[in-house]
């Protein structure tokens, strides 16, 4: 059963709102979220692992993942640390099957690894533009892939794209210089 309760004086409403919550269950269920040593990652892996979800984190700087891991372990939140570089092929290969085999079936996977970068447009290298969208995008496709092959072999799981943008911001701030 999922650990937050609604505790309230008024009886007819706390039992509502604990029916409610009891619907966002997620007992038994194995999650992935990119992204997440620290930040929102963090917050949306607590939120699943509060809602019963076994959470595996992710991210590339290994002692913030074991940091958070172990946060989320104080709070009794059932936590694994798999890191793993989401814009590389490979390392997304390999560490899918790990945790397919070694953890278990991937139930939920939360793609949230993302990064901003803010300058104006003319002020951007080629590079730094590659490493955005490598991050911003192709992370998304090379996880999003991987583990939906294992959800279709299944017939079963759930993938939740979770995206920010700075490229409004970086485009209009572009666009208002040179009008």
């Amino acid at each position: 059963m999922a650990r937050y309760e609604f505790v309230s004086p008024f009886a007819k409403k706390t039992a509502i709102l604990n029916n409610v919550l009891k619907s966002f269950d997620l007992t038994g269920r194995r999650a992935l979220v990119t992204g997440s040593s620290t930040g929102i990652g963090f917050a949306l892996a607590r939120g699943l692992g509060g809602a019963g979800a076994r959470v595996i984190l992710n991210g590339r700087n290994e002692a913030r993942l074991q940091d958070a891991v172990r946060m989320l372990r104080e709070e009794g939140i059932e936590a694994d640390a798999v890191g793993f570089d989401a814009t590389s092929p490979a390392d997304v290969s390999d560490a899918i099957e790990r945790i397919e085999t070694r953890i278990g079936p991937i139930d939920i996977l939360v793609n949230n690894a993302g990064m901003q970068r803010r300058a104006p447009l003319e002020d951007f290298s080629h590079e730094q533009w590659r490493e955005l969208m490598r991050t911003n995008v192709d992370s998304v496709f090379l996880v999003g892939k991987t583990v939906a092959r294992h959800m279709i072999g299944r017939g079963a799981g759930k993938i939740i794209m979770w995206r920010t943008s700075s490229a409004p911001r970086f485009f209009s701030r572009a666009m208002r210089r040179s009008s």
